[in-house]
């Protein structure tokens, strides 16, 4: 082929999913990429942390790793509905080790990244998915960690 030809364009080629986490705060179905995901874990037992932010839990040993546990909710501004019973972990960048409460997880679904509206995208959210009549915010965690 020369320079001046290109390769034709298959219309039918599938386009690059994504893997996502759905998982329920309060009321709202939230989700975050998996490859963003180190694990996901029982609430343990969380040890409080005099005069830090509203958003901060408190900390947690997660098998010999000292956990920040962050509440979304918090953050985000939702209704605090209480705290749920599971923690997702994410290992940032810097290596610390941060867990969100989170309520309840869902599924993990694949998201064709052309069904993500991001006409509403904002610091911590990279836009919405709509599933049948709900939507879905789909959160960026590196703009909610502290």
């Amino acid at each position: 082929m020369s320079a001046t030809e290109q390769e034709p364009v298959d219309e039918d080629e599938p386009v690059a999913e994504t893997q996502v986490v759905e998982f329920r705060l309060g009321d709202d179905i939230c989700a975050i990429n998996i490859d963003q995901v180190d694990s996901i874990v029982e609430v343990k037992r969380v040890t409080r942390i005099p005069r830090t932010s509203d958003s901060i839990e408190g900390v947690m040993d997660l098998r010999g790793t000292t956990t920040t546990i962050v509440n979304p909710k918090t953050v985000l501004g939702l209704p605090d509905s209480g705290t749920g019973d599971r923690v997702v972990v994410f290992e940032t960048e810097d290596e610390r080790s941060i867990g969100w409460v989170i309520d309840e997880v869902n599924q993990v679904v694949s998201v064709d990244e052309t069904d993500v509206d991001d006409s509403v995208e904002s610091k911590s959210v990279h836009g919405v998915i709509r599933q049948d009549d709900e939507f879905v915010i789909w959160v960026k965690p590196s703009e909610i960690n502290v």
